[in-house]
This record gives C-alpha cells, sequence and structure tokens, in this order.
C-alpha cells in the first residue's frame, strides 16, 4: 500500500471512531428505495406497487423505468401515494440523441437527478477518460436545465486498468459542476475499497448512495439491510457528513422484495449515527 493511501484509510478509520464515539442522535429523514427491486410487481401493477411501497413507510423512490406511464401519469401517482422521486436511472445512451427530450421527461416528473446506472464494458483506462468527456457535455446541458448528472458505479470500476481505478479517473476527469455520483455502497465494498477514504476524499461529490448489505466474504451475497456485515452506522454517518442527501435501499434479486425492502426499511428508520 502506497504512503498516501495508507493515510488516507488510517483518517477514515479515525473518522469512523469518532463517529462511533459521538452521541448517537442523527438518523436518515427520508429513507428511499431504488425500484428495481420490485421493478416485477411494477410490471404486474405499477400503482399498486408504489403504493405498497408508499405504505412502509418509504418516503423516497429512485426509478429504474416507468413501465409505459407518461411523465404526467407518474408525477399524478407520486402525489397520490405522497411519494417524490428525486432520482432516475437511465442508461448510458440516454445522454447521446435525444437527451433533452430526457431532462424535459425528468423536469416533468419533478426528478433533480439522473443517474447513468452502468459504462457497460470499458476496454482500457482511456476508455473511462472519454465517458467522463460524455458525462461532462452531458452534465452541463443538464445543469442549464435545471437537473443534476450523476453516475452509478458496479464492482468494476474498482478494478486497476494500467495502474489506475476507474473510478478515481471518473471523479478526476469530470467536472463538480457538472458530474456527482452516486455510490452504491455494496459494490464499492466487493470491490475492495473502503467508502469511508472516497467521503473524506470527495467531500460533495457523492450525493446519493444505494444502501444493500452483504454476507462475509465470500462470496458477498447481497442480504436486506442490517442483516450482513457492512457498518451502517459508520459509513452512513461519515456519508451524511461529506454531503449525501439521499439514501436508496436496494436488493437486486430478493426472494420475496417486499419482505427485504420492509426489513431494510425498518433496520434504517431505527439506526442512529
Amino acid at each position: 500500500m502506497h504512503r498516501r493511501d495508507a493515510l488516507r484509510l488510517l483518517g477514515a478509520l479515525v473518522l469512523s471512531r469518532s463517529i462511533a464515539a459521538r452521541d448517537l442522535q442523527q438518523k436518515i429523514r427520508s429513507i428511499g428505495l431504488q425500484l428495481y427491486t420490485v421493478r416485477t410487481a411494477l410490471e404486474a401493477d405499477f400503482d399498486a406497487t408504489l403504493a405498497r411501497v408508499a405504505a412502509i413507510g418509504y418516503r423516497e423512490v429512485e426509478f429504474a423505468g416507468y413501465f409505459g406511464r407518461s411523465a404526467q401519469q407518474v408525477r399524478a401517482l407520486l402525489r397520490r401515494t405522497g411519494l417524490v422521486a428525486p432520482s432516475a436511472h437511465i442508461p448510458l445512451d440516454a445522454i447521446g440523441t435525444g437527451w433533452e427530450c430526457v431532462i424535459e421527461n425528468a423536469l416533468a416528473i419533478g426528478h433533480r437527478y439522473l443517474v447513468v446506472a452502468s459504462a457497460g464494458a470499458v476496454a482500457d483506462i482511456d476508455g473511462y477518460r472519454r465517458i467522463a468527456e460524455r458525462f461532462n457535455h452531458a452534465g452541463e446541458v443538464a445543469k442549464k436545465a435545471g437537473i443534476r448528472f450523476a453516475y452509478h458505479n458496479h464492482d468494476s470500476e474498482f478494478a486497476p486498468l494500467a495502474g489506475e481505478l476507474p473510478y478515481d479517473v471518473l471523479l478526476a476527469a469530470t467536472d463538480p459542476r457538472y458530474v456527482c455520483f452516486e455510490m452504491d455502497l455494496y459494490w464499492i465494498i466487493k470491490g475492495g475499497q473502503n467508502p469511508l477514504t472516497y467521503f473524506m476524499r470527495w467531500p460533495g461529490r457523492i450525493q446519493m448512495v444505494h444502501v444493500k448489505d452483504a454476507v462475509a466474504a465470500p462470496p458477498h451475497r447481497i442480504t436486506d439491510v442490517g442483516a450482513g456485515m457492512i457498518d451502517w452506522r459508520s459509513i452512513l454517518g461519515c456519508g451524511t457528513r461529506a454531503g449525501v442527501k439521499h439514501f436508496f435501499v436496494e436488493q437486486d434479486e430478493a426472494s420475496d422484495p417486499f419482505a427485504s425492502i420492509t426489513a431494510s426499511y425498518a433496520y434504517l428508520r431505527d439506526l442512529r449515527f
């Protein structure tokens, strides 16, 4: 480990311990759900599924598709259920031709962020630099319209290419005026990195997180929040202080999605940091 990285990790651990030593008074004010978790239910009954999510106690949702509904229909349903949707996931190709239309629909629904869900397969580190250029352009267009552009990671961004981590390249090569990040806390930990280090090094850049837990490695199976090995008190406390604004529960492949999101909500509702 390089001395610089060791110092960053040491700083993250010290901050983690200082957070743990404080009076635990803070909590997540508005717990969100990434709706990919209940995608099968949404496809079967869009309206009833959103109502059920709201009944559990969630107040924010992040979309990953609208299942044929118009922006106006989605906005009306959000109002009826008392939900807000600050964010939505979009594919990488959405930031090409027609990007302005995507932004217009997002604003009509009430989104404040549009998030590229994945960069797909990228062959080399220069490919990530080219993607960063695309993100800067897309983010500038979005900002002029009144919306923020963000990127969501998996674990591949933490596998070194030519001695560099792609996630680090994306952070360094994107303009903070135009591009922020949604950190998937499960995937960064599975990729062998410490979220606390990134919160400390890049305050304000990571404005949203995906909250999903993991059983001990291997196999890093995703599990309900609070049922795995991740230290949520330290991570969420540090993230909040570093500028994270939105917290979306996600369970990629739950056998019973509603039981999973209910258990995760209950854990986060009671968590203090």
